[in-house]
């Protein structure tokens, strides 16, 4: 269980990947984040991986300083410094990376380009022990 790959996880999770730019405003990535149900979104330029930016970014930096999100960019608040994984690492490696740096998401990097994103929920599934159903049919 301890050797299953992060590529393994993200070929059993939706393809489906929201990103936004630097440029944007904080306001355009909190509408991304809540019509998508999602607290945090990797900052790209193209497909490089470029930062991050967490709902937990713009409550620290920004509401103390009372800035509205439609004042202030993406690039302004966000993690430029991301720890990122690959597709090669393993989910226990994640689960230790995540539990050090206490954050809950996790951008999946090969090479300079975001393949996938992994939240803490993502790798707490995928390493509890697969369940037996023995509720009769």
């Amino acid at each position: 269980m301890s050797t299953r790959l992060v590529s393994e996880l993200l070929a059993s999770k939706s393809q489906e990947l929201f990103t936004i730019a630097p440029e944007a405003t904080v306001q355009e990535a909190l509408e991304v984040m809540a019509a998508k149900r999602i607290s945090s979104l990797p900052v790209t330029r193209g497909a490089d991986l470029v930062g991050i930016l967490s709902e937990r970014d713009y409550i620290r930096q920004s509401v103390p300083k009372r800035v509205a999100p439609w004042d202030v960019l993406v690039m302004d608040i966000m993690t430029a410094q991301v720890i990122a994984v690959s597709s090669n690492t393993t989910i226990r490696e994640c689960m230790e990376l995540m539990s050090r740096h206490r954050f809950r998401h996790l951008p999946v990097v090969d090479g300079k380009t975001l393949v996938g994103m992994l939240s803490i929920s993502d790798i707490v599934r995928s390493l509890r022990p697969a369940r037996i159903d023995f509720s009769p049919d």
